[in-house]
């Protein structure tokens, strides 16, 4: 955008101060934006303005931008501070109309676009650069128009447009737009040629479609296009980039008209493409570098408006630098550096740029791996990055390393990693060469020299001294390859070393040369021995293991065996099942007892003892020989409970802890009283129907002094069927108590269907599905008919 210069000021204005042209273009890109007037008339009306209101132009055009001016007419002439007055949008006036007054307020119902032209103004104030200036607009327009993205143009030194500004952008999808620019047919272009906004509400793979032809790489379903400047072409072109696909209503597109006018004024304030320094000529640079075979750069730095270097452009470029986008020699100049080259963002890196353009100090980094387009992909080329201070800004260069040296850092690099180092011996000359890692091996300082290979043998431990030997001259004298294992001690301790080698023979077969590695394998026989100790302990764990379950299974059997029988006491007929677990090496404690008491009663007992092991058996054999004893001798049922819970109390180490269910049948009255110690509960099958005993109060024996313990009473019919049975039964990994309960009640009434049928196969096959984890001990009691043979 041309800007013609500001003409003096008439009379009654102040002659004296002249205007900056950064604050005239800005003050009339405002009065543009907001009024719809022409770069022409906007000068005009400033100049009104401030003869009007008895102020300098300047003052007048930091007044429209938001700064502050001196009010020379107030009493006194004591300076008074304005607040930057906005107003509404308007048409340019006609002729012979009144002037708008520039210091009105607002109408109480303003204009929403109003708002917005006025917070956009506030916010470009301060803008210095065109990547500010987007980003500052990207910001201000996301909840009034959706902007996702915000796209400047700009005229560039030839009399293109290239991509200036931008906000929104990934760094490869702004390295791909400069790296391709506008072309015939992109949105930019038509723009430029056509001097008209461009509205494309359905322009990207957002819509479903392709994207429009040289439109900006990325997701864009709605895209608007608006010019720049005024005169004979826009300046530059402004893109407002939405992702989602919608229409910009008249409101929005008037907006957008008004605040491309109001960037009229900034992107004429500040330059773009700032110029190199005046101590450097650019075309004797580019000619330097033109001739030099290795890469070279000319850059000059691109700071932010506090100061700081954001990025560097390229000024110059050798014909042997190679971007990663594929552009290279003169094609890179005006490119920046880190779109191109994004590895030299690496903070070492650009911490040296940054303190040799400060300094004026040379900095030489470290190698670094770079890819580059034509490398293959399995050579990743390595770099050594060098920069010197031309001007105001740098040369950058940097060398590729030579594939000897590539070759011979590798060697380095496997000998280091793999713990390992090379030896040769010359055989007619004695001479030996060992790598540095053969010497840290050895815990050999460099200085002593390398071993000869007949004396190696000295430095191994005795017992792996002869084979060492036998191997070495073996090798010498017929040339016989080895592959020995040895040890030797170290300031670290003893180490684990391997040795191979191999002979290179004259033109007779006689052994003249020995070439081979020595490896450093203390770490992997550390680990070795550690898994051999290992598995060596499990094995005998797992034979003491064994030993214990076959010993606490033969006790267990001894203590609780198995009826081959129903067994009848006092008027039942009880059936009895038992199923050890089927996971671990240990049995459990479950237990029972179904007995006929002196007077003719039936006690029927369930334990559970928790644990596993020989321990879990004692403790089984100690309740189940004492419950027994206590109710025969005339204990009530809860004060049974109450001493078994005293004697796990107080006897045995670490404590036991067991639960248990007592129940005792009186067939005259066929009452079964029942108490528990936190078991569970009972159920009775009646007619088809199942339900669980109401639990009487009871804890768990084993964990508290002097709980309470209760009784409850069952009557009992012909036919009853009362089942007693550990957790074991109930218990799924999978699922609550009371879900197993359910369970329990629905599987012990569709296998009801044979009263007095010994067979407990069906009920404990649908309840114990997959791999059992515990014990099971059930009890299937039955209160059997008069007629029952064997009553």
């Amino acid at each position: 955008m041309t800007t013609d210069p500001a003409p003096a000021a008439e009379a009654g204005a102040m002659p004296d101060v002249v205007a900056s042209e950064a604050v005239l273009e800005r003050a009339k890109g405002v009065i543009m934006a907001l009024t719809g007037r022409t770069a022409d008339e906007a000068q005009a009306e400033l100049l009104r303005r401030a003869r009007a209101g008895g102020r300098t132009l300047l003052d007048e055009c930091r007044l429209t931008v938001g700064g502050t001016a001196t009010d020379r007419s107030s009493a006194g002439g004591a300076a008074v501070r304005r607040a930057p007055a906005v107003p509404a949008p308007a048409s340019p006036p006609s002729s012979g109309s009144a002037p708008t007054a520039w210091g009105s307020a607002p109408a109480p119902a303003e204009d929403a676009n109003a708002a917005v032209l006025r917070q956009v103004g506030r916010a470009l104030v301060r803008v210095r650069t065109p990547m500010e200036l987007a980003r500052r607009l990207r910001e201000e327009l996301a909840g009034s128009v959706g902007a996702d993205a915000v796209a400047v143009f700009s005229t560039l030194p030839d009399g293109g447009l290239g991509l200036t500004g931008h906000a929104g952008f990934t760094r490869h999808q702004a390295a791909r737009w400069r790296r391709e620019p506008p072309a015939d047919g992109s949105p930019v272009a038509e723009v430029v040629r056509t001097h008209a906004p461009l509205w494309l509400e359905n322009a990207g793979v957002g819509a479903g479609g392709p994207a429009r032809a040289g439109g900006p790489p990325g997701p864009w379903g709605a895209q608007a296009w608006l010019p720049v400047g005024t005169g004979s072409g826009p300046a530059a072109a402004l893109g407002v980039l939405c992702r989602p696909v919608a229409p910009f209503g008249p409101r929005t597109r008037e907006l957008l008209r008004s605040v491309a006018r109001l960037c009229s004024g900034s992107l004429g304030s500040f330059d773009t493409w700032p110029p190199p320094s005046e101590d450097v000529s650019l075309p004797t640079v580019q000619a330097v570098l033109d001739a030099l075979p290795e890469a070279a750069l000319a850059l000059a730095p691109l700071r932010s408006a506090s100061g700081l270097v954001e990025d560097y452009r390229i000024e110059a470029a050798g014909p042997a630098v190679v971007g990663l986008t594929g552009l290279s020699g003169r094609s890179l100049v005006g490119v920046r550096l880190l779109e191109s080259f994004p590895a030299l963002a690496d903070g070492h890196t650009w911490e040296g740029l940054l303190h040799t353009l400060a300094t004026g100090e040379a900095y030489e980094g470290e190698p670094m791996a770079y890819p580059s387009p034509d490398a293959d992909a399995a050579e990743l080329p390595t770099f050594s990055v060098r920069a010197r201070r031309l001007g105001d800004g740098l040369m950058l260069t940097w060398s590729r390393y030579e594939i000897a040296e590539r070759q011979e850092q590798r060697l380095s690099d496997v000998q280091r990693l793999g713990n390992l180092g090379w030896t040769n011996w010359n055989l007619l000359t004695h001479e030996v060469n060992w790598s540095p890692q053969v010497f840290r091996i050895f815990d050999r300082s460099p200085a002593d020299g390398p071993v000869p290979y007949d004396d190696l043998p000295d430095l191994v431990v005795a017992e792996d001294r002869p084979a060492l030997r036998r191997a070495v001259d073996a090798l010498a004298s017929e040339g016989r390859p080895f592959d020995v294992p040895f040890r030797i001690r170290a300031a670290g301790g003893v180490r684990h070393l391997r040795a191979v080698a191999e002979a290179v023979t004259d033109p007779r077969g006689a052994p003249v040369e020995a070439h081979g590695f020595v490896q450093d394998l203390t770490a992997q026989r550390s680990a070795e021995l550690a898994l051999v100790e290992s598995e060596r302990m499990m094995l005998t764990q797992h034979g003491m293991l064994r030993a214990e379950r076959s010993l606490a299974s033969r006790l267990q059997q001894a203590l609780l065996p198995l009826p081959h029988q129903p067994v009848r006491p006092g008027g039942l007929r009880v059936d009895v099942a038992y199923l050890p677990a089927q996971s671990g090496i240990q049995v459990g404690g479950d237990w029972f007892s179904a007995i006929e008491l002196p007077d003719g009663d039936a006690l029927c007992v369930v334990g559970d003892v928790a644990g596993h092991g020989i321990d879990a058996v004692a403790t089984m054999a100690q309740l189940r020989f004492t419950a027994k004893g206590m109710v025969i001798t005339g204990s009530s049922l809860t004060g049974a409970l109450a001493r078994l819970n005293a004697l796990l109390l107080h006897t045995g180490e670490p404590r036991a802890t067991a639960t248990m269910v007592l129940a005792r049948y009186n067939p005259r009255e066929r009452k079964l009283v029942w108490a528990q110690a936190g078991h569970p509960p009972p159920l009775l099958l009646r007619d088809g129907e199942a339900r669980f005993l109401k639990r009487p109060m009871g804890m768990l024996l084993g964990a508290v002094e002097n709980p309470p313990f209760q009784e409850g009473e069952c009557l009992l019919e012909p036919g009853d069927r009362i089942l007693l049975y550990t957790d074991g039964l109930i218990e799924r990994p999978s699922e609550g108590i009371d879900a197993g309960l359910q369970r329990l009640a629905r599987a012990a009434t569709g296998h009801d269907d044979r009263p007095g049928s010994a067979s407990l196969g069906p009920l404990l096959a649908e309840m114990l599905e997959g791999e059992r984890r515990d014990d099971v001990c059930v009890l299937d009691i039955r209160v059997t008919p008069q007629e029952e043979p064997g009553a």
